[in-house]
């Protein structure tokens, strides 16, 4: 009888444990020569949000916050700041625009136009953010609240690619929604502790 109890206990303890390893992200890439770069500043460019124009300095706040927390950089450039600079520097609105361009539509990390954007805005690599949900909406005919990014991190000097991930975070719910600001700020702690640093 003791024995089955012991057996019982073992199997519900595996079932448990395999049920909690499905925590990484839906998508992660890092470029073997992440393992060798340890920028001191890092930027955050103005997300991308889509039609989600309500998650714009929310996002950003977000996410430089996180950074700041985990206290891996000497300095986080957050997204405010760096708009700022968009505002009053036309030649770095110029680069910028075009960098994402070419990100956007052939998937290429310009090397010129990322290094004037590491001298411009004065940090080592930065993220580029886009947003892919932030919305209240239905799964499974439940009501849930989505919040889903991608991030990509770029050695300013080089165009480097050094980490991508996209991931998203669904919290259901019966009456009192969740605020998407918190379902956020859950799904990006999750993905920048897999980003290089």
């Amino acid at each position: 009888m003791i024995r089955k109890k012991g057996i019982v206990l073992f199997v519900l303890f595996l079932v448990f444990a395999v049920a909690n390893c499905g925590g990484g992200l839906r998508y992660s890439q890092v470029a073997p020569e992440a393992k060798d770069f340890h920028p001191q500043r890092i930027g955050v460019l103005p997300a991308e949000v889509g039609t989600y124009e309500e998650a714009r300095d929310v996002i950003d706040q977000v996410i430089a916050g996180v950074l700041v927390e985990k206290k891996w950089f000497t300095d986080v450039v957050a997204a405010d700041t760096i708009a700022n600079q968009l505002q009053s520097n036309e030649e770095l609105r110029k680069v910028v625009l075009d960098y994402i361009s070419k990100l956007k539509t052939v998937n290429f990390s310009d090397p010129e136009l990322s290094k004037k954007i590491g001298e411009l805005s004065q940090v080592d690599a930065f993220l580029v953010v886009n947003v892919d949900y932030w919305n209240y909406t239905r799964e499974n005919e439940k009501k849930v609240a989505k919040v889903g990014i991608g991030i990509k991190m770029v050695d300013a000097a080089s165009g480097k690619m050094l980490w991508k991930a996209s991931h998203h975070e669904v919290e259901d719910y019966m009456l009192l929604k969740p605020k998407l600001p918190d379902v956020a700020k859950d799904l990006v702690k999750k993905m920048i502790n897999e980003m290089p640093h």
